[in-house]
């Protein structure tokens, strides 16, 4: 079985993997050739000549850059403390500081100082006028017109009243309620008559002065001076507050605000608009003009001498050179691929053809039908001899041990039709040590 597959796999071997592994030596050796005759030559070369670029036109190029790079920095540098931040220094030394100092010692001081005293005098002023409008007034009224009043109308009214009152009450007691056992229709027609007429007359009279002589010019009297009481109250103050206090203040302090906004006007000119245009106009427009015109126009015009110089002095022909290397490698690696395939079409292809057609194809024939008769032949000698073999082993061991223990036979069973018993009956065991002894 081996044999058999063994031999197809060593034809394969031959025919196939052999050519294979000579082509691929072939491979190994021409690639060898062209890495040591042109790569390796073309690679040092090219070592060369970057060598030489970077060593005589790349490192000068490049120290030249670099110095000028420095020294622009340096004048950028310059420049731009020059524009950013010396003149915001000198303008915070010499300008805002100063001027902050000055602000805030000889007018934001006094300013609130004099905010401060005008405060004051405000308060002052405004806890005068609210006496002046909210106790005075009232005490004044309350101890020079209600308790004089409410003292003379009762010195001059209510108590001579209550007298009048009283003297009446004991004479109508004394005079009359005495001797009211003398006749009661006398006494009811003489207390009408006599005593209740003339002092319902008398209270009229009364009443009629009371109120012709007291509430008549009392009531003229508050007529007239509720009025004048209420504006000189209500009006008056507010009057005199805002013609002789609120309109002189407002006078003032307009005049202050417009001189304020004045100077704060002049002094933000002064700090945010006077420097920055002289900054802008003496500064920043001659050394831009100057920078422009003495460092970055020669710097562009050198700068485009170098990059036309090396464009064309340097990039064309290194371009014309990988171009020129480009097509020769092109052309060598066509003909390197030509080479292949011929070589490839002679080396493993047309002799694989050929020895497949003419030795593989006939000597698979051969191998085939040798195979199917030797196959043939040696399945009937490997079943004779096999045959052969266990004949002569069951001999062999009928010699040496006799018949070959059985297990006993399994009696059967009875039908319903049969009438006979079992045929054989079971065979008796046979022990191997028995027999040899």
């Amino acid at each position: 079985m081996f044999a058999m597959v063994r031999i197809p796999v060593r034809i394969l071997a031959v025919v196939i993997v052999l050519p294979v592994r000579v082509v691929w030596d072939l491979l190994v050796l021409a690639a060898r050739a062209v890495h040591r005759r042109a790569l390796r030559p073309a690679g040092d070369a090219a070592a060369w000549v970057w060598d030489r670029l970077y060593r005589y036109l790349l490192t000068p190029v490049g120290h030249a850059i670099a110095w000028l790079a420095r020294g622009t920095g340096l004048v950028l540098k310059w420049a731009a403390l020059a524009v950013f931040y010396w003149p915001w220094a000198a303008l915070w030394r010499y300008v805002l500081a100063p001027a902050g100092a000055a602000l805030w010692r000889w007018v934001l001081v006094p300013l609130g100082q004099g905010l401060a005293l005008l405060g004051r005098g405000a308060a002052v002023a405004l806890v005068w006028l609210a006496k002046a409008l909210f106790v005075w007034p009232w005490a004044a009224l309350w101890r020079y017109v209600i308790v004089p009043g409410a003292a003379a109308l009762y010195r001059y009214l209510l108590r001579p009243v209550g007298k009048g009152l009283e003297w009446v009450v004991l004479a109508v007691a004394r005079y009359l309620l005495r001797p009211a056992g003398a006749g009661v229709v006398w006494t009811v027609t003489a207390v009408f008559r006599h005593l209740l007429v003339p002092p319902v007359r008398g209270i009229a009279w009364l009443a009629r002065g009371l109120y012709g002589q007291v509430l008549t010019p009392v009531g003229h009297a508050l007529l007239w001076f509720l009025p004048r009481a209420f504006a000189a109250v209500f009006v008056w103050p507010w009057a005199a507050l805002y013609r002789y206090v609120l309109t002189p203040a407002g006078h003032g302090t307009a005049w202050l605000a417009r001189w304020a906004v004045t100077v704060l006007g002049w002094l933000a000119k002064a700090l945010f608009v006077w420097p920055w245009a002289a900054l802008w106009t003496y500064v920043v427009v001659p050394a831009a003009t100057g920078a422009y015109r003495y460092l970055l126009t020669p710097l562009g015009q050198g700068a485009a001498w170098l990059a036309r110089g090396l464009y064309r002095y340097v990039l064309t022909p290194l371009g014309h050179f990988v171009a020129a290397t480009w097509r020769l490698a092109g052309r060598a690696s066509r003909a390197l691929g030509r080479g292949l395939v011929w070589l490839w079409r002679g080396c493993v292809s047309r002799p694989a053809a050929w020895v497949y057609r003419q030795v593989a194809t006939p000597v698979g024939h051969l191998v085939r039908e040798v195979w199917r008769t030797s196959r043939a032949a040696a399945r009937e000698v490997w079943h004779t001899a096999r045959a052969a073999v266990r004949d002569a082993r069951a001999g062999v061991r009928h010699a040496l041990f006799g018949t070959p223990p059985r297990e006993p036979a399994r009696s059967q069973a009875r039908t319903l039709g049969s009438t006979t018993a079992v045929r054989h009956p079971p065979a008796p065991e046979v022990s191997l040590r028995k027999e040899q002894v």
